[in-house]
Order: structure tokens, then C-alpha cells, then sequence
């Protein structure tokens, strides 16, 4: 169930990437970051000019209502989107070098589960803010231990236990949801379906998923040398000087917690851990010192305009952000998985 990290690219992909494309690759996808995060601002029920947006960012002024509704719903939806998408894509980078699969994503060992059971027990129980954050946090956290715990078998944690262990621990965690909303009352039961499908309206201070990305990419990057190797095998890691025990069960932990704080933010967003970094690494090559950094931003740069799309195709009601990456991820999968055929 796992493919060498060659097999993860095409030889027309190789054709295509060339030096310029790999050296401007984060600065342009920097500054495409820093248009949508001005384009989001800007666009709403509210619009806001861009000499607006200029004065109310740059001084803190206030602009009438548009001040108080950039600076205070705006900005930090905005945020949140952004390092919520950046938290997926890289968690989704780390793995498929985990699992050497290419079409693996950060909700494949069951962490998105274990959160969304832990956040709608939370809901059954009318707990909020902090309370509801800390529950998400404990599920996914929860789900992470029992995939860790129960993949140890003769031989090790190898890439294949890893993922049936996920696959069966979701399907639990995937039960337990059903059952919940089959018992939930009326009053509860939207809140929670909007949560499951992905919700940046409601999501948490985005200080935490903020911290969470800049810490998770200052240290994967680090990392990426050994990462490169291991993309090509236990034995040419070991045979290299790569600790592989070591590295495997750190990068199990960092993908397992970005997502954590990734879902207990926005709620259960998936396919840009899926999407995101085979997009870049059929761009960009499977060089994890470009592809972790690119995928971080790609995937902050895809969710916010998913979550831009999502409140404005239809307003003033908003759609989840969570449908929108679906009826985006859905075909790329189905692409992706017909084109490894």
C-alpha cells in the first residue's frame, strides 16, 4: 500500500518544473497569500474599498461600520481560514512521506474523528468557548493515541498497520458521530452538522492555529533532509544516518497534532491535506525543503478563498467551507487515484 517517493511524481511534472518556478515559488505564493487575505477583507455584505482597508489596517482607524466589521468579524475568520488551511497541507506534506502514499491525508489515521467526537459531546453538553476547544482537542488527541498504540505489531509501526489502524479507528469514531446525531436535540443538531462539515464562522481565535503553523513549519523544515531520504525507503535512511524509528514517530506526532488544532478551529475541513501537496509536489518536485514551506502556504492560500467563495456565492446565508474544498477535492481524487492506475 506504499509506493517509492519516484513513483510519486511523473515525468511530465519533471518536465515542467524548471529552476525559475522552484525559486519563485514562495514568494509568489506569498504574495497571492497576501492579495486573498486583502480580497476577503474587502468583499461581504459590507464592501470595503481598498483605500478603507488600507487606513483601518495600517492605523487602526475607524472607518464607520466597515472598521468595526473588518477589524472585528472579518480579519479574524480571515485568519483563522488561512492557518487552518496551512495546518491541513502541511500535516497532509508530512503524511505521505509517513505513509509513502501519495493520496494519504492528515484525516486518514482517524484524528478528524477523535475531534469531532470530543466537539459534539461537547455540544450535547452545552459547553462553549474554551470548554468546546479543550473537548476537540482531547478527542483528536484520544484518537491519536489509539492509532499509535494499537499499530505496534512485530516488525513495528510500518506505514500499512499505521493506515488499516486510522482507517478502522475513523469508522469507530464515524459511528459514535451518527449515533450522537441520531440522539441530538433540534436546538443542537445544526450546529453540530455545520461544525462537521467545516464552519470558519464560527471558528475559534485564530491565535493558536497561528502559533501551531509557524511552529510546525520552523520545525519540519529542519527536518526535511532526512524526510527527503526516508521518502525513499527505511533501509536508505538507515543506511544514510536517518534515526527512521525516531523520525517516524516525530512526524506522527507533528502531522497528528497540526490537525488537531487544525480541526478544533474550523471543524472538519477535509481534502486540502489531500490536494494540496500532490499539487505542489507535481509543480515543485518531491524536495521536502520547498514542498513543506509551499504546501503550508498553498494550503492557507486554497482554504481562505474556499472560505471567501463560501460566504459570498449565495449571501447573505453562507455556505460551509467544508463543502466547497469536497466539490473541489472529490474530482482531484478521483483524478489522482485513476491517473496511479
Amino acid at each position: 500500500m506504499s509506493i517509492p517517493a519516484d513513483a510519486m511524481q511523473s515525468p511530465a511534472s519533471v518536465r515542467t518544473r524548471t529552476p525559475r518556478l522552484r525559486t519563485l515559488a514562495l514568494p509568489l505564493l506569498a504574495i497571492g497569500l497576501l492579495l486573498s487575505i486583502a480580497l476577503s477583507l474587502s468583499l461581504g455584505s459590507v464592501p470595503v474599498s481598498p483605500a478603507q482597508l488600507w487606513q483601518i489596517m495600517t492605523t487602526g482607524g475607524d472607518a464607520g461600520v466597515a472598521g468595526d466589521v473588518v477589524l472585528g468579524l472579518r480579519l479574524p475568520r480571515v485568519l483563522a481560514a488561512a492557518a487552518c488551511g496551512g495546518l491541513l497541507a502541511l500535516a497532509g506534506a508530512l503524511m505521505q512521506v509517513l505513509l509513502r502514499n501519495p493520496l494519504a491525508d492528515p484525516y486518514v489515521l482517524g484524528i478528524s474523528g477523535g475531534a469531532s467526537v470530543g466537539a459534539l459531546l461537547a455540544m450535547a453538553a452545552g459547553l462553549a468557548g474554551a470548554l468546546f476547544e479543550l473537548s476537540a482537542l482531547a478527542g483528536a488527541l484520544t484518537a491519536m493515541a489509539l492509532v499509535f498504540g494499537l499499530a505496534h505489531g512485530e516488525g513495528g509501526r510500518t506505514p500499512t498497520r499505521l493506515l488499516l489502524t486510522g482507517v478502522i479507528v475513523s469508522a469507530g469514531c464515524g459511528a459514535a458521530v451518527s449515533f450522537m446525531l441520531t440522539v441530538a436535540n433540534e436546538q443542537s443538531l445544526r450546529g453540530m452538522l455545520f461544525w462537521l462539515m467545516g464552519d470558519a464562522g464560527v471558528a475559534a481565535p485564530p491565535a493558536a492555529a497561528l502559533w501551531a503553523l509557524a511552529i510546525g513549519v520552523l520545525v519540519c523544515v529542519p527536518l526535511a533532509r532526512d524526510l527527503n531520504l526516508l521518502a525513499r525507503g527505511d533501509l536508505t535512511a538507515q543506511t544514510l544516518g536517518v534515526p527512521v524509528l525516531r523520525l517516524r514517530l516525530a512526524i506522527y506526532l507533528i502531522a497528528s497534532a497540526l490537525t488537531a488544532v487544525a480541526v478544533t478551529t474550523v471543524g472538519a475541513v477535509g481534502f486540502v491535506g489531500l490536494v494540496v501537496p500532490h499539487l505542489m509536489r507535481l509543480a515543485l518536485g518531491n524536495d521536502q525543503r520547498l514542498l513543506l514551506p509551499a504546501s503550508a502556504l498553498a494550503g492557507a492560500l486554497l482554504l481562505l478563498l474556499a472560505d471567501t467563495a463560501a460566504r459570498t456565492l449565495i449571501a447573505p446565508a453562507q455556505l460551509p467551507v467544508g463543502v466547497l474544498t469536497a466539490l473541489l477535492g472529490v474530482p482531484v481524487f478521483l483524478f489522482l487515484l485513476h491517473r496511479r492506475q
